[in-house]
């Protein structure tokens, strides 16, 4: 029993040492994970501030900072000005990425697969069943798909990489408009559900047949092969570091509309269809903690970079990095 108890008051003990040990706390989506990771590691080394980031979801990020349980939420769906009014709340973009396609079709290994917008609609909506469907084999000719099921796998939390996703598949399948439309959740009409990208992840690799869709860091990290997608322009384009930033070249950001803006479907040759930005969520009415985390993102927005590139990211430009300064000095933050 003491040795219980001793055990017991331990872990007490570092639960209550982390607590207190991070000075900054935030949540949201998984998309940003490894990147925030990585900066919360150097910026404790270089001042010493802890940074506890918990990767719980767009979803789940933005209900913490509506409930003021933590100095930042992170989300990949952008509100609107209207909701951040409403929720008082104010936003900023932080790195730029994509959602892909990835798929377990042992079959085909090493070639990468085609995908369209009506595909991708088609096989979410449970319209194509195998791999071997026509439709599909007309977008990889050359390539001998197997008569293998479709195991449709989408995330089950509330999620930024599914508003991202959905977002685009509203903009290019007008049935998936109509009967799905696009949000952090969506009555799915087939899939199983991972929570998070590292679920969906994991269930893509462990069944055959599988496809899912996950930020682009998370199919590298896990080696999975991610489709190209036919653009805007009608062409194939591999998702890349690249065809994210051509997506992006085209961003309007407007820092008084909160710089709401959304990259999917862009035009351009080279522009991947399903890129994204991820934000940060700060309350007006809790300056103090909106000021540590101000210092923290300005801090990553100076010494992060080469992190951001290393993890498959886009950095913001500078002149949106200025932007979003501008931004926070207007709103007493800075």
């Amino acid at each position: 029993m003491k040795t219980i108890g001793k055990l017991a008051i331990g872990g007490l003990l570092a639960v209550s040492t982390a607590v207190f040990a991070a000075e900054l706390t935030g949540a949201g989506a998984t998309f940003p994970y490894p990147i925030y990771s990585a900066w919360a590691f150097m910026y404790e080394k270089a001042t010493g501030i802890k940074v506890n980031y918990q990767s719980i979801g767009s979803g789940g990020g933005i209900r913490q900072i509506e409930n003021r349980t933590v100095d930042f939420g992170a989300s990949d769906a952008p509100l609107t000005p209207q909701e951040l009014n409403q929720k008082k709340l104010l936003q900023f973009p932080t790195v730029i990425g994509g959602v892909v396609p990835v798929y377990n079709l042992p079959e085909v290994q090493g070639k990468q697969l085609n995908f369209d917008g009506k595909a991708l609609c088609d096989i979410y909506m449970g319209k194509i069943k195998k791999w071997n469907d026509p439709y599909l084999q007309q977008l990889n000719p050359g390539v001998n798909l197997p008569d293998r099921d479709i195991t449709v796998v989408r995330r089950s939390d509330g999620s930024g990489t599914t508003w991202i996703w959905t977002n685009y598949l509203s903009k290019v399948c007008p049935d998936w408009e109509k009967q799905v439309g696009f949000g952090t959740s969506v009555n799915w009409p087939v899939g199983v559900g991972g929570k998070g990208n590292e679920g969906v992840a994991n269930y893509v690799k462990r069944f055959r047949g599988a496809i899912g869709y996950v930020e682009y860091i998370y199919a590298k990290q896990n080696n999975m092969p991610a489709g190209k997608v036919k653009n805007k322009e009608g062409n194939f384009v591999a998702p890349s570091v690249e065809s994210f930033q051509a997506a992006a070249a085209n961003a309007k950001w407007d820092k008084k509309q909160h710089f709401y803006y959304v990259l999917t479907d862009q035009p351009g040759k080279d522009s991947y269809p399903i890129a994204g930005a991820t934000f940060i969520l700060l309350a007006k009415d809790k300056p103090e903690s909106s000021k540590k985390a101000v210092q923290f993102f300005d801090w990553a927005f100076k010494n992060g970079d080469q992190e951001v590139i290393r993890l498959n990211y886009i950095p913001l430009p500078q002149n949106v990095k200025n932007l979003i300064r501008e931004y926070w000095k207007e709103n007493g933050l800075m």
